[in-house]
């Protein structure tokens, strides 16, 4: 491949040595899926951010799921978050039947707006809803307002469990890491997100109860470890299911990956906020051109950037001028409450939620990840140059 004439793809993987030879020492150790290595990488991951508990999922939205469980959320209840996410935020919801509010983002950035939050709690308690939960997401990478979002959920007595998929390893408002505002967090470590191992995810906690259920539920709600049962001379083979539970764990295999991943995390970060200084240096006062913040404490998994009318080419045309100069983009996100399912569910519209139906329409995200060139960096600011000319 070569990287300077090759097409660049929106989005790889960066692994070396080091995860490879993880990946072998699990392999030649006869043991694959739930084990030592996993336990290894929840207590490294918990020390890292602060938390009581972290739990290895097998996906990000996993974590949500459990997490949601966990509080008590079911058919009943009502849950607040934002149409700016990508689904598996709004569906593990529906997964335990509850209805979703959505509340629009901000008149600038891609997050939940705490002034149109505290609206909904309004709404939801004239029309004789009581909101269980508020899911904010931090959207790529820039956290939330957390320090108004949790005064919210105290004087309106919802739980708040934290979307951090984008948002590894930075901190909120409040000082403390994304994902540990609230009563958990979940991160994603899918293959595009700041640190990975292809598939999973983490929940944390400081509850030791809540942690006690996902523990349970994300294996079979078999009341205790057995992971060993078959290789420890020691482990008994007897266990009970105490709960309808699902196979939600995550393999010693990637979390081999994950804690070789976790150790090069604040490196990722350095190379993102690096990225993200180029582009915003290079681009400034292109016209039309509308850059995200710089910001202190921002992950950069994701570089979005939004066309205005002086631009004179729409996003679409813009996504198409860039993959014909080889350069890859993506669109986060098409906001859901203009997905058929949740249109049809809710009776929505897109004006409903117009800041999000806005900014979805102007908006695409260009290639941001550790490995990139200097001179795969200047391809992307030169292909985006060209096209508004």
């Amino acid at each position: 491949m070569n990287p300077d004439t090759d097409f660049l793809p929106f989005a790889l993987p960066s692994l070396g040595k080091e995860e490879e030879e993880a990946a072998l020492r699990v392999i030649r150790s006869g043991w694959l899926t739930t084990g030592r290595e996993t336990a290894a990488f929840e207590e490294e991951f918990a020390r890292k951010v602060g938390a009581r508990f972290a739990l290895a999922l097998n996906s990000a939205t996993a974590g949500l799921h459990l997490g949601l469980e966990a509080l008590g959320i079911g058919p009943e209840s009502t849950i607040i978050t934002t149409p700016y996410t990508f689904t598996a935020t709004a569906e593990a919801a529906r997964y335990m039947g509850a209805r979703i509010v959505f509340c629009d983002i901000g008149p600038s950035g891609f997050n939940m707006d705490p002034e149109m939050l505290e609206q909904c709690f309004k709404q939801c308690r004239a029309e004789g809803m009581n909101v269980q939960a508020v899911l904010p997401v931090h959207i790529g990478g820039e956290p939330c307002g957390m320090t108004a979002i949790m005064e919210l959920a105290r004087q309106y007595g919802a739980a708040v469990l934290e979307d951090a998929a984008h948002a590894f390893p930075v901190k909120s408002d409040d000082g403390k890491w994304t994902g540990t505002s609230g009563n958990a967090g979940v991160y994603s470590f899918y293959a595009t997100k700041t640190i990975t191992t292809g598939e999973g995810g983490m929940l944390v906690t400081d509850d030791e109860d809540l942690a006690a259920r996902v523990r349970v539920m994300r294996l079979h709600g078999i009341d205790r470890t057995i992971w060993d049962r078959y290789t420890s001379a020691s482990s008994g083979w007897s266990y009970s299911v105490v709960e309808a539970g699902y196979k939600y764990n995550m393999t010693d295999l990637a979390a081999a990956i994950g804690r070789e991943q976790l150790k090069k995390a604040d490196l990722f970060l350095e190379q993102r906020r690096y990225i993200a200084a180029r582009y915003r240096e290079s681009m400034d006062g292109l016209p039309g051109l509308i850059l995200p913040e710089d910001k202190e404490e921002h992950a950069w998994h994701l570089f979005i950037i939004g066309l205005s009318p002086e631009a004179g080419i729409s996003r679409d045309a813009m996504i198409e001028a860039l993959r014909k100069q080889g350069v890859g983009t993506s669109v986060h996100y098409i906001p859901l409450h203009v997905m058929p399912y949740y249109r049809e569910l809710y009776k929505l519209e897109p004006g409903d939620f117009p800041n999000a139906w806005e900014r979805y329409k102007k908006s695409l995200s260009l290639p941001i990840f550790p490995g990139m060139t200097d001179s795969q960096v200047d391809r992307v600011i030169e292909a985006v140059k060209n096209s508004l000319v």
